[in-house]
């Protein structure tokens, strides 16, 4: 998910992470995809990769589409908000391009569960999620609906500590940043992925799509 415009930081207030992983009987569950800008050397900060251009915020805008729901934490919510918002005027700021406003109609409408501890109240057409963090999302899941997108940095670790990514989705930038964060630092156990899907944009970046292959126990 693109941060432009915004910052994007680091939040534990979710809770521990559960250290058993979920099964991943997806078959009648609907899959849970992190979508996530990365440089070539595996760093995730905002500022570290190409500036947002046309043809990358189509493509974040067809990702959005095709979820059902936004799963967020807290520091990403508060950023996402801070920058897509609509204003109460209903005009979209100066500082936004003509070709990032249907991104920002998109996310702006789009369902959002919050996961935070620490938030007593969201709004922006979103819910919030309190508690053991891998129950909450089983149940989500476990909803009728295509899909589920989850953006930001320490809420996906989680997730995927517990299981519960079923696609992963990098948007790899070809910059070499030579600091972190790093992409999922700290993970708990070996995640073996499979390549189902790729695209090349002009700046020579590259979306990657990949799903998890099972892993022994």
């Amino acid at each position: 998910m693109t941060a432009s415009h915004a910052q994007r930081g680091k939040s534990s207030d979710y809770g521990p992470v559960n250290a058993r992983r979920a099964s991943r009987e997806s078959n009648e569950m609907r899959p849970l995809r992190y979508s996530i800008n990365v440089t070539l050397d595996g760093c995730c900060h905002h500022e570290a990769g190409l500036p947002p251009d046309e043809e990358s915020m189509r493509y974040w805008t067809a990702e959005m589409e095709r979820a059902d729901a936004l799963l967020l934490g807290r520091v990403t919510y508060e950023m996402m908000e801070s920058a897509w918002r609509q204003p109460a005027t209903g005009t979209w700021p100066d500082w936004m391009d003509e070709w990032e406003i249907p991104f920002a109609e998109t996310i702006d409408r789009a369902k959002k569960y919050v996961v935070s501890s620490t938030l007593s109240g969201v709004d922006w057409n979103a819910e919030l999620v309190q508690g053991d963090v891998g129950q909450a999302v089983q149940r989500l899941k476990q909803e009728p609906g295509e899909g589920l997108f989850v953006g930001g940095v320490t809420l996906p670790l989680a997730l995927a500590d517990l299981g519960l990514i079923d696609e992963y989705e990098f948007l790899v930038q070809p910059v070499l940043a030579g600091h972190g964060p790093t992409l999922l630092a700290g993970l708990r156990e070996r995640i073996q992925l499979e390549l189902v899907d790729r695209h090349e944009f002009r700046s020579g970046a590259v979306a990657l799509r990949y799903r998890p292959t099972r892993v022994a126990a």
